[in-house]
């Protein structure tokens, strides 16, 4: 069939392909996978809409609907490992509900943490996914934060169980006769830190582990990249306190150390283990591969977006619970293995 000279309607391509309104538009504004429409359909739909010149006026429907679709998003930075595994989560359930979104990085400036919200509203967005970044003013939209560990009417927090992923962490390296171990905590910004080092205290407690204050540094660089755990393991390695393992606040740092221990003649694992955190894509490649506790990264960012879009659909019953929790795993590869069987600078514990 020759197309229109003029571009058809949805009421006309709906009745060539004899099916209702409802369900072309949908189709065309991505939601036939949240109406489970078959893929037979969809496809079908998509071919007409492109053979006759149909495209759905986006500007239209917000107008009509007064609605705008939009999601801002907001992250400390943009770079390969934890922010783009979350944001893939994030854009998964978006994109399938037909959402537009846009993403700014604050790169932990206080201007911008202040002003990016209040940027945002003037954009019409209809919500906010803020990502390892406390917000703290009140808005007038709904609110999902990843990471955030803030406890406020009205915001949902999608929060990893850092006490299990301490126990996973700190009862492998114990099973591997790990006593002397060092611990590389995260930057002061992150809202993950606090609440992963209490974790890690109260564990090391309960599994009778040592936590010598002289093997516990902390990030201070906000730079990304392996740059930061390599000068940190520098500095642990310049006190001369014996350990066989370190245990670093995420995978970048833990292969910044490596990068640090091999620059000391030393090797992972027989002279070091190290153990990351997040799994991200890198961890699984990196020379040793890294023994890491993952965090179920594109799950919070898709577990944040449902949410997200529930709120604003008014279809989150009330009360709105404080926090959604996801659990973590053990991925163990080669970056941990057992204390080496005469190890001189290891042979007792007498000052534990």
């Amino acid at each position: 069939m020759k197309p229109p000279a003029k571009p058809i309607t949805l009421k006309e391509l709906a009745a060539t392909l004899e099916l209702s309104q409802s369900t072309v538009s949908r189709i065309i504004n991505g939601e036939a996978a949240a109406h489970r429409i078959a893929e037979e359909t969809r496809q079908r739909v998509l071919h007409a809409a492109a053979l006759y010149g149909y495209t759905a006026n986006a500007v239209a429907r917000s107008l009509r609907q007064k609605r705008t679709y939009t999601i801002g998003v907001i992250v400390p930075e943009i770079s390969e490992g934890y922010s783009t595994a979350v944001l893939s989560g994030v854009e998964d359930e978006l994109l399938k509900d037909g959402y537009f979104y846009f993403v700014v990085s604050h790169r932990h400036r206080p201007e911008l943490l202040h002003g990016y919200p209040r940027m945002m509203l003037t954009r019409s967005v209809e919500g906010i996914i803020a990502i390892d970044t406390a917000i703290e003013e009140e808005l007038p939209v709904p609110l999902v934060s990843i990471s955030g560990h803030r406890r406020r009417e009205g915001v949902i927090n999608i929060e990893l169980d850092h006490r299990q992923a301490a126990h996973l962490a700190l009862s492998h390296l114990k099973s591997l006769g790990h006593r002397h171990i060092a611990f590389i905590k995260g930057q002061a910004f992150s809202s993950d830190t606090n609440p992963r080092w209490k974790a890690i205290a109260e564990e090391a407690k309960v599994l009778d582990l040592p936590v010598d204050p002289q093997l516990v540094v902390q990030l201070q660089s906000p730079e990304p990249g392996p740059g930061p755990g390599t000068e940190v393991t520098r500095q642990l390695l310049q006190t001369g306190r014996p350990f066989t393992a370190i245990f670093a606040f995420n995978d970048v740092t833990a292969i910044g150390s490596i990068l640090a221990l091999r620059e000391a003649g030393m090797r992972v694992p027989r002279d070091v283990s190290v153990l990351g955190f997040d799994d991200v894509l890198a961890a699984s490649t990196n020379n040793p591969p890294l023994t890491t506790i993952q965090q179920p990264l594109r799950g919070m960012g898709q577990a944040a977006a449902s949410t997200l879009l529930k709120l604003i659909q008014g279809e989150l019953p009330q009360p709105y619970p404080p926090a959604i929790t996801v659990l973590p795993k053990l991925i163990v590869r080669k970056s941990t293995g057992h204390v080496a069987q005469h190890p001189a600078a290891y042979a007792a514990d007498a000052d534990d």
